[in-house]
């Protein structure tokens, strides 16, 4: 909101007081509920910096037909610094996390990214990195991070988590979908 509209870091945080009682009275209870919670926080990198996000995709496992996304080794916590000669990104840097942990009472799997990328078109460095990210084939990640390049969160992981969170969706929709038209088939010729 500073950079992209202009508005002062107080001002900003005074709106975000102002909704707080709304939101703890309202979204926070549903969290619990969830399949995906993607939480937005102030990036752990550099304590001073209040425009570099930290942003954590939280999925809970055992939900059918809806597997996370994960960095390297399924089931293993990561911690990964990209390479700067692969991966451009500017102070405070960029890293990223990965691995079980609990939610509510949930077990789920975290993936997360500190920091943000100076070059969006190196983001396939990263995809390749990601597993079960539910995309169509490989460079889509990228290739739909870069149609929004100018979109904001674009060059963070807000864009990135709610891109990979679409693509879990539309997985999850399109296997339910397939299966509720092979039962109705079976159906039919059970008649």
């Amino acid at each position: 909101d500073m950079e992209e509209r202009g508005h002062s870091l107080e001002s900003i945080m005074a709106s975000i007081e102002a909704r707080k009682p709304d939101f703890d009275a309202y979204v926070a209870p549903q969290k619990k509920f969830a399949d995906l919670t993607i939480e937005v926080l102030p990036t752990a990198l550099d304590p001073e910096d209040k425009k570099t996000l930290r942003v954590r995709s939280i999925q809970k496992l055992g939900v059918p037909d809806f597997n996370p996304t994960y960095l390297f080794d399924e089931g293993s916590t990561i911690e990964w610094t990209p390479c700067g000669k692969k991966l451009s990104c500017s102070y405070p840097g960029i890293k990223f996390s990965s691995g079980p942990d609990t939610f509510f009472g949930s077990e789920v799997q975290v993936l997360e990214m500190d920091g943000s990328f100076d070059n969006i078109q190196e983001l396939v460095y990263v995809e390749s990195h990601l597993s079960n990210t539910a995309t169509n084939f490989y460079g889509e990640l990228s290739q739909k991070m870069l149609a929004a390049a100018d979109a904001p969160g674009s060059d963070n992981g807000t864009g990135l988590m709610q891109t990979l969170a679409a693509f879990a969706i539309r997985n999850l929709y399109e296997k339910r979908n397939a299966a509720a038209k092979n039962a109705a088939v079976a159906e039919a010729v059970e008649a």
